[in-house]
């Protein structure tokens, strides 16, 4: 088994200045935390993979292709391999787990 604490992996992501920690990796899957301050924007392209964000906390909308949707604390987002996407109007501190399938490059 292989366990994590939120709290240590946002204090990991922040202590080494990056937007994007990645704390899994398997072989079907890859996981990490993301993290946008409020105001701030989204410097993301389209993946080569499939993802799931789980917003864990903060407060944004997401644009997925042509869709825009609010996400705030327990939001699950879908992104098909490919397709545009971005956090904007973020208006309080964005952190959200990613799942990528298979594994990020």
């Amino acid at each position: 088994m292989k366990a994590f604490r939120l709290d240590e992996l946002e204090a990991e992501r922040a202590a080494n200045d990056g937007a994007y920690l990645q704390f899994l990796r398997e072989r079907n899957m890859s996981v990490g935390l993301y993290a946008l301050d409020a105001g701030s924007v989204d410097p993301q392209q389209p993946h080569a993979q499939d993802e799931v964000y789980l917003v864990v906390s903060g407060r944004a909308a997401i644009t997925v292709g042509t869709e825009t949707q609010s996400v705030a604390r327990g939001s699950v987002v879908y992104v098909p391999a490919g397709v545009t996407h971005k956090f904007h109007h973020i208006s309080e501190d964005l952190r959200v787990m990613v799942v990528f399938s298979p594994p990020e490059s």
